[in-house]
């Protein structure tokens, strides 16, 4: 991720940072053009040129986003604690770029970086809609998440090579800056939030960093292979590691491959992509037969694949219209809680001509949990001979889980999205005693 304006960036609204899809396919390719697929182009922020201080900046490589975004919900009925109430989070994110070919003469080299600030920690997942004895599985606010707090979610420095078709990339970092970048992060449900990569639970999503180096080779200004070395380090997301960097606690070293390939279809664009990602961390099974010990395995794996195509353009403008998505994710259940998630959306840019910059957007998710976390919580069950749901020392067994979400993102100036939604869960955290639950939420974002 940069906020180079040479690489082709695009505002990723939702979580948000901003996205590139890689220099040299994104120069090659300029009619590819990923505004209907989720990405906006970048637009003025509320303080302008604050006075002509960003301009001066940008003429010596030095290029910057700060972008405020809150996100609420409210539970209107169902959930395992019906009493409403009203979950605040709110985060500021700023993301940085300086070319380093303006001040060393290093061709096409630059160092990133993003700083985050979480505050109000505030979930109404875990303190209404789902029962507090489960690991929770999705978010009815995805920007919530390690507290609050002030963190650096990567620095790092980058290279391209072979005019542009390899990209380097080395430091601390977080996966999203190379991986699963096709899908936006939108939507106010997690689960519809951006790709389906981080259900691994090996490694951090955005705004958390570990030590690691990525490649990124286009062979054709379509097809991207994406490889890299990333550590694997439980401690990453800890409060004393925001500012931290130490390899302390590392466990071994993730390994991920992935595929990419940006095309059109019809004349429209479309984005694709299939990954893999081992580990030599060793992994801990979720489930011990009684009197035996708990087995660990030394290679565990994960995968994950993703679509999002615009399948229309609004009376021929190419920057309106729908675009159809769904990304879904494969565990090794053995050790990881989630086993199977699969998302499929619709989202509609410039329905209305009056508002070309709005979107309507609407998907679902489909969770199934691990089965071996299902025998763990059934044989605690039968260890304690409790099945009563009611009975506070009961462990509910989780399954599957399906939840909806629905949003309108008005755009009334350049600078403000306003982003109402409603959501619809059906069995809260997988499982099926939880009445089914409607929230209301609203997500903003300012950009300066």
């Amino acid at each position: 991720m940069t906020v180079s304006l040479r690489n082709k960036i695009f505002l990723m609204m939702a979580s948000p940072f901003l996205f590139s899809f890689g220099s040299y396919a994104a120069e090659k390719t300029a009619a590819w053009s990923p505004t209907v697929l989720g990405y906006e182009p970048m637009t003025p922020g509320l303080l302008g040129d604050w006075g002509g201080i960003r301009s001066t900046l940008s003429d010596n490589g030095f290029n910057y986003a700060l972008i405020y975004q809150t996100e609420s919900a409210y539970n209107v009925s169902g959930g395992y604690d019906k009493s409403g109430h009203f979950a605040f989070v709110d985060q500021t994110a700023l993301l940085f770029t300086q070319d380093l070919e303006r001040l060393t003469g290093m061709s096409d080299a630059k160092i990133e970086g993003l700083i985050t600030n979480r505050n109000h920690d505030d979930n109404l997942t875990t303190e209404r809609l789902q029962d507090q004895r489960v690991h929770f599985n999705d978010l009815a606010q995805e920007g919530w998440g390690t507290g609050s707090i002030t963190r650096l979610g990567y620095l790092t420095f980058s290279r391209t090579f072979m005019d542009q078709k390899l990209t380097w990339r080395a430091g601390l970092m977080n996966y999203q800056q190379t991986f699963d970048q096709i899908t936006p992060c939108d939507f106010q449900l997690l689960t519809l939030c951006g790709g389906k990569s981080s259900n691994s639970l090996t490694w951090n999503t955005w705004n958390i960093h570990s030590w690691g180096t990525t490649l990124a080779y286009a062979i054709t200004p379509e097809l991207t292979i994406k490889t890299g070395v990333i550590e694997q380090n439980p401690r990453a997301a800890d409060t004393s590691r925001a500012w931290s960097f130490t390899t302390h606690g590392s466990k071994g070293v993730l390994l991920p491959v992935e595929a990419e390939l940006k095309t059109h279809m019809n004349g429209l664009p479309g984005a694709y992509n299939l990954g893999i990602l081992f580990t030599n961390a060793k992994q801990y099974s979720l489930y011990t037969p009684v009197g035996q010990e708990t087995e660990s395995y030394n290679r565990t794996w994960f995968a994950w694949a993703g679509f999002n195509q615009q399948v229309t353009s609004h009376q021929d403008d190419k920057s309106r219209g729908m675009s159809v998505f769904g990304n879904m994710s494969l565990a090794d259940q053995r050790t990881d809680v989630s086993h199977i998630v699969a998302s499929l959306g619709i989202r509609y840019r410039g329905l209305f001509d009056a508002m070309p910059n709005d979107y309507i957007g609407f998907g679902g998710s489909w969770i199934d949990m691990s089965n071996r976390l299902a025998k763990t919580e059934r044989q605690i069950n039968q260890i304690n001979g409790i099945y009563d749901y009611d009975n506070p020392l009961y462990q509910p067994v989780q399954g599957h889980a399906i939840n909806f979400d629905l949003y309108y993102r008005f755009r009334p100036v350049s600078w403000l999205d306003i982003q109402p939604d409603v959501q619809y869960w059906i069995n809260p955290a997988a499982v099926s005693e939880t009445k089914n639950a409607f929230v209301v939420g609203i997500k903003t974002a300012i950009r300066f």
